[in-house]
């Protein structure tokens, strides 16, 4: 049945009012919450009710903002704050993304001890900081954030230049760890006394991390920035080296993985060659010294073929291609003692189980003692000498 115009019309008005309505929608802004006053003040007073200044009820805020961010330090302010607090002490209501709850924990109690005119020194800042420093740390340059603050205040105890005592601060040195301390304070002192750029003071940063990572014991005293530099810039290329030998290290995996060969060793090892290391004690009579004696271990790793290159200073490392695929292998014989452990040679063993190249240091030839331990290795794992 054919419907009237009047009908029509109808229907098209109606659905003109269903697209209005459709936009009106679409476009207008949601209603806004209100501001959840109770949570702020309920998460400002958490763990600290004890040391509260005023009385959560009477906090009755005028404040337009939704952010609870905002809210949270709003409600610290009123509960805690009978003096001023620098803005990176205030932050921690704000932002604690990315710290552990003791980090939190210690920033939140430090800003109520502040903030009540307590004493931050006897309050648990003496395990890092003197009183000068604690002074220092409440009255930073503008612009810090609490770790640049924690460590500018250091900074300023040993340099009384504002300018590069903020280098120091805004660099890596930040991100040192407190429980650290004693080693990064010898970093800052010695960084007050050879000034450099803080792109350069980073990269030595990430070095010196890694010397701390690698000996707890290593220390910067007696060390100049020149040298410094210099191991620097080998450490990089040691890691370049690393790379390198990883990436052909994937590959052969890679390539044997598709042929149906058996998985590869773990910890970024290549199979190597099947003879097991070699040790060996001399008789109380013959031993040089306490605890002595030899070892002859293989080296199957791009870290450990580097490590030797650059204690050596040859170029064993540029091997890694032939022990990967399995046409070489590369040997390390060392002197073991009770107190230190020292590099004497490095032998390549080709497929054959023939010693091509035995070099010491800077590609010497092997000393005579050094000969009659190999002779021994080699008559134990049937090794033909040259």
């Amino acid at each position: 049945m054919a419907r009237s115009t009047i009908q029509r019309r109808q229907d098209a008005e109606r659905q003109r009012i269903e697209i209005y309505e459709a936009t009106l929608r679409r476009v207008a802004r949601p209603s806004r919450p209100t501001p959840d006053f109770h949570k702020a003040i309920q998460e400002a007073e958490h763990g600290f009710a004890g040391e509260v200044a005023r009385d959560p009820q009477t906090w009755h805020p005028q404040m337009k903002t939704r952010d609870p961010a905002r809210l949270r330090l709003a409600a610290a302010r009123h509960l805690f704050a009978l003096y001023p607090v620098p803005a990176m002490l205030e932050h921690i209501w704000i932002d604690d993304a990315g710290l552990g709850a003791e980090e939190v924990r210690l920033r939140k109690h430090w800003y109520v001890v502040a903030a009540r005119g307590g004493s931050l020194y006897k309050a648990g800042a003496s395990q890092w900081l003197t009183r000068k420093e604690v002074h220092a740390f409440l009255n930073p340059p503008a612009g810090l954030g609490f770790d640049e603050a924690f460590w500018h205040a250091v900074v300023r105890s040993y340099l009384d230049a504002p300018g590069p005592a903020t280098c120091i601060a805004r660099s890596k040195i930040a991100r040192a760890p407190r429980a650290e301390m004693g080693f990064w304070r010898e970093v800052v002192r010695f960084f007050c006394a050879n000034p450099a750029r803080v792109e350069v003071i980073d990269d030595l940063c990430d070095y010196l991390a890694e010397c701390r990572r690698g000996d707890p014991s290593y220390s910067i005293q007696g060390r100049t920035l020149p040298s410094l530099t210099r191991r620097m810039h080998e450490w990089h290329r040691d890691i370049a080296a690393i790379e390198r030998i990883e990436a052909i290290r994937r590959r052969a995996a890679g390539r044997a993985a598709f042929r149906g060969a058996s998985a590869p060793p773990p910890d970024r090892a290549w199979p190597g060659s099947p003879l097991a290391d070699w040790e060996w004690a001399p008789s109380a009579k013959e031993a040089k010294a306490k605890g002595e004696r030899f070892v002859v271990r293989q080296l199957k790793q791009a870290e450990d073929l580097v490590m030797e290159s650059r204690a050596m200073r040859h170029c064993v490392s540029s091997y890694a291609a032939k022990c990967i695929a399995g046409h070489a292998s590369i040997w390390s014989l060392r002197h073991c003692t009770k107190d230190r452990i020292e590099r004497l040679l490095t032998i390549e063993v080709d497929q054959q189980r023939r010693a091509v190249q035995i070099r010491g240091l800077a590609n010497r030839l092997a000393y005579a003692d050094e000969r009659n331990v190999l002779e021994r290795w080699a008559k134990a794992r049937g090794i033909a000498l040259r």
